[in-house]
């Protein structure tokens, strides 16, 4: 792992790296054979909307060769990311949206060789860090049991589903990765933290 190392891209660099990004995707994406070209242009349209939104942050792993990338955005305090939500948004959710210290990694995509063990996670934690976040979200294809299972692995937890429009997957799981204090009262770690609140 010491020979991976990590580096930021903005959108236009993102652009830039946009074919070797798909390349890396259909590398290691389990698509059955003459499916790879679908989930390929998929990728590349996910990525050109995403890349549009306000705060995209990318970051790279390098190796001999691109080795993974995980990329996302911040969540708005409005809440409306979690438009579509399956029942009422828990309260502690609801804060820490508003707090503006919520970010959404929209896509994680690592190399399935023996060297990138472990990157996932870590580009993920390194991408919250960096954005000083509370709490990381993100969506998983109810179908996609293998993603689900990695996510929960590394300490991610279910909170429950939204609901979207096709094109995509129109029923999602959400879920969280607390990056708060763990404490009695709130061992989840998704206590609100007024102190931390940023400033409009």
């Amino acid at each position: 792992m010491g020979a991976v190392r990590l580096r930021r891209l903005n959108r236009w660099q993102a652009e830039g790296l946009r074919e070797d990004l798909a390349d890396l995707y259909v590398e290691s994406s389990p698509a059955p054979p003459g499916e790879e070209f679908h989930g390929r242009e998929e990728f590349l349209h996910r990525l050109a909307d995403d890349v549009q939104l306000p705060g995209f942050d990318m970051l790279i792993a390098e190796a001999e060769a691109l080795a993974g990338c995980a990329y996302g955005v911040p969540v708005a305090r409005d809440g409306s990311w979690w438009e579509g939500f399956d029942g009422a948004l828990p309260r502690n959710l609801e804060q820490l949206t508003a707090s503006g210290h919520v970010f959404a990694i929209t896509e994680t995509v690592v190399h399935p060789h023996g060297h990138a063990r472990g990157l996932a996670r870590r580009l993920q934690e390194r991408l919250l860090a960096d954005h000083q976040a509370s709490l990381g979200v993100t969506l998983v294809d109810h179908t996609d049991h293998p993603v689900r299972a990695a996510f929960t692995a590394w300490g991610w937890q279910e909170v429950g589903q939204v609901h979207r429009q096709p094109p995509g997957p129109t029923a999602l799981r959400v879920l969280v990765l607390p990056l708060g204090e763990r404490t009695a009262e709130h061992p989840d770690g998704l206590a609100h933290n007024a102190g931390t609140q940023r400033p409009e």
